[in-house]
Formats: structure tokens, sequence, C-alpha cells
């Protein structure tokens, strides 16, 4: 999309809605924190009660639905724009981050890095998924293009990926990182080594990780597939620095993700991504708002449910042609040249 607003206009136009609003970010956080609670203890009842495993795990779908809308919360104080008091976001950030097992501080960098790099193919690297271009595939080793192919195949990417990533990955500090980041680490690590102590002595750990696991499972899946599918669709932008512009890169490198009410409220309205990149600073809860009242923003082609999932098999940016391209185009190129 080649939008005719520029980038000042552009925030003339979102800055009405980039206001906290207080009464909505505690209505926000009870709706969500307590149901929340009430499935953790539903799930540790059915336990107590002796219903089956699958009755608990089962359990876990809303449970881990709750826990990506937390997230979504969460990741509202890492851009300032769910509450206006600076303490607000940075407490509200840890708690949430605790639950959702995710340094507020380190997150917040790498997520901000992710925002002024989205769609810059010289930048890419922080906050993001691995995507290769075509050229860089052909020329890498066979060793590292083996990983890449099991790092993109959907079992890796949205199954195993996330338990990795949330239970071991958010737990190890960068080697870049200064002072603040670090310390945001190491306190999410001994509160949760502390809460696994602390149920390990009340409910036990047998029953904690049978709880947690599904939990984490849900959101992981359908966290780390939200954000797959936000810039990861047919047609995106990507472009190099010289070429690179920001606010084509919200617009048409951020999905517009046109999901059911319901699912609008799990995940926050994030599937209103390309109006989040425009100005971050827009709380989630005024996301559908300012959609309504901004006419441009309502994009003719958005991204639906059935669309995204075929953007599973698309692995490599080809520069040649601007688009994704899964890797099975690649070898039906690579055989066409051939013969």
């Amino acid at each position: 999309m080649n939008s005719t607003v520029s980038g000042p206009e552009w925030t003339k136009l979102l800055r009405p809605f980039a206001r906290p609003n207080l009464g909505k970010a505690v209505i926000q956080l009870a709706d969500t924190l307590l149901p929340f609670g009430a499935m953790l203890a539903l799930m540790y009842m059915t336990i107590r009660w002796g219903a089956p495993a699958w009755v608990t795990i089962l359990l876990g779908i809303p449970a881990g639905a709750l826990m990506v809308r937390t997230f979504i919360l969460f990741h509202d104080c890492a851009h300032g724009s769910f509450v206006k008091s600076r303490s607000g976001l940075d407490w509200i950030g840890r708690i949430l981050g605790f639950i959702t097992f995710t340094p507020f501080g380190e997150w917040r960098y790498a997520h901000g890095l992710h925002h002024s790099t989205s769609g810059n193919l010289d930048r890419r690297g922080v906050g993001d998924v691995w995507t290769m271009t075509v050229d860089e595939y052909r020329r890498c080793p066979p060793l590292k293009r083996l990983w890449y192919r099991v790092y993109r195949s959907p079992i890796i990417l949205f199954v195993f990926g996330p338990l990795v990533l949330f239970l071991i990955m958010n737990r190890i500090p960068s080697r870049r990182g200064n002072p603040l980041r670090l310390r945001s680490v190491l306190l999410n690590d001994l509160a949760l080594a502390l809460s696994i102590v602390f149920f390990g002595l009340t409910i036990g750990l047998r029953d904690y990780f049978l709880i947690l696991i599904p939990t984490q499972l849900v959101a992981g899946f359908a966290g780390i597939w939200l954000f797959y599918v936000q810039h990861q669709f047919d047609p995106t932008y990507w472009a190099r620095s010289a070429d690179w512009d920001s606010v084509e890169a919200a617009l048409s490198g951020s999905s517009y993700y046109k999901l059911p009410a319901w699912l609008q409220w799990i995940s926050g309205n994030i599937g209103l991504h390309h109006v989040h990149h425009l100005l971050p600073r827009i709380p989630n809860y005024n996301l559908r708002a300012c959609l309504a009242a901004v006419p441009e923003l309502r994009l003719k082609d958005p991204l639906t449910i059935s669309r995204s999932v075929k953007s599973i098999h698309l692995n490599l940016w080809d520069e040649a042609a601007k688009r994704l391209i899964a890797f099975r185009e690649l070898r039906s190129a690579s055989r066409a040249m051939i013969l």
C-alpha cells in the first residue's frame, strides 16, 4: 500500500487515541486476571477431585487464552500506553511479566527494536521471526540451511519453540544487556523460582506442572502464531535500509488481521497491527475506536483466518519478486534454471 498520508499526518490523526485511560486499564486487569486466576484454581480442583488428567489439560485451553490476553496488557505496558503513570507501567509490567514468564525490562528493549526495524532487511535479528532471503539461503552452508528449515517448521515454530522461549530463553540474560535489563531478567527468574518452591511445598510439583504446561502450550502457540502472522503474510513488506519507509512498513508490512469479536477480545485487538505499528502508544482498548474513526486505516484486503493459515508455508523473502515464497517454490525455480 502506498499511502498518500505522511508520517507526521498519521501521527496527528492517531494522537487523540494515544491517551491512557486508568478506568479502562483497571477493568481490563480485572476482566483478565480474575477469570485467569479462577481458571487456574479450577484446574487445580479437577486434580483434587480426582478427575481424569485430560479434563485438567482441556481447561488449559481457556486458561492459555487468558494468558495471551494478559500478555497483551504486558505488551501495552512495554509501549508506555496502558496507564499514564511511569511507575504504574513498570510495576504492572513486572507483575504481568511474572505471570507470563517474560522479564519486562529485557522484553521492552527487544520489542522496541522490533518496532524500529520491522520490515528492514538490513536490521533483522532482534525481536522478530528469523527470515532469510532467497539469496542468503542459496549461499549458506547445508547445515545452516537444515537449521533454518527446522526452525521454520510449524511444529518447532508454534509448539516446541514457544516452550523453549518462555521457559528457557527468557531465563537467560543477554550478554549485551545493560544493568537494568540484566536486573529485569534476574528478578523475573528469582520470582519464578520462589513461586516454584512455594507451589512445590503446597500443591506439589506434579500438580503445578500439570497446570502450567497445558496453559503455556496454548498461550505460547497462540501468542507466537499472532506474532508470526502480524508480519509473515502475503503480500507483505521488506526493504533494504536505503529504501525502507516506516509508514509503508506499518501499513503494508503489518497485518490487519480480521478476527471474530471473541478472538479480538482475547488477543486485545492486536490484529489491528497496522494501526499499532503506525503509533505504538495507542493502548489496545483504543485501537478499535481508532480504526472506526480513521477511514484510511480500513484497508481493502484485510488478512483473514483462512488466508493466514496459508502463510505457514512462506519461508523466504524473494527480493526480486518482493514477496515471501515457500521452499517448494525455490525448488521449482532451481529445476527450471537447470532445464
